[in-house]
């Protein structure tokens, strides 16, 4: 994986060249593509991967019994997609749809959790940014589950 395709990755931007270095060898290719409607992963998966997404549109999605899937959050170029990797069981927790073509990075998840624990300054970076996602979904999805209760009443 060139070192430049990272680097010019939002969710990386500031990132020293040595950690780039060791996302680079965590990279499954060059890049990675899912047609519009494709299903990405389906919640309870090994979650085996993570994506930086580099085009295209990304739903993120929960299954309602009575009312089918639901969107959380819609995720576009610039956006990472997947951190369920980082946390025990390694299980995704949500589902994620394609609802445009993509193109993304993808980040093999073994290799990525071996190199964060092998390098406590890699790891203390990734868990940095990562957190970030994670807050930033956690509210977001505060909002959609607010808005949900409220139309349900």
């Amino acid at each position: 994986m060139p070192v430049a395709q990272l680097r010019d990755h939002p969710f990386l931007a500031g990132i020293g060249e040595v950690h780039l270095a060791r996302l680079g060898s965590c990279c499954e290719a060059a890049a990675v593509t899912f047609p519009a409607g494709r299903s990405i992963f389906h919640e309870g998966e090994d979650a085996d991967a993570c994506y930086l997404l580099e085009a295209g549109d990304v739903a993120l999605q929960v299954f309602r019994p009575a009312g089918g899937p639901h969107t959380l959050e819609t995720l576009h170029g610039g956006d990472v997609l997947g951190w369920s990797w980082l946390f025990p069981p390694y299980r995704w927790a949500f589902d994620a749809t394609a609802v445009t073509p993509v193109r993304a990075i993808a980040l093999d998840a073994g290799r990525l959790r071996a190199a964060k624990d092998g390098d406590c300054e890699f790891g203390y970076e990734l868990m940095r940014r990562f957190a970030q996602v994670v807050v930033s979904r956690l509210q977001s999805t505060r909002l959609q589950l607010l808005d949900l209760y409220a139309t349900t009443r």
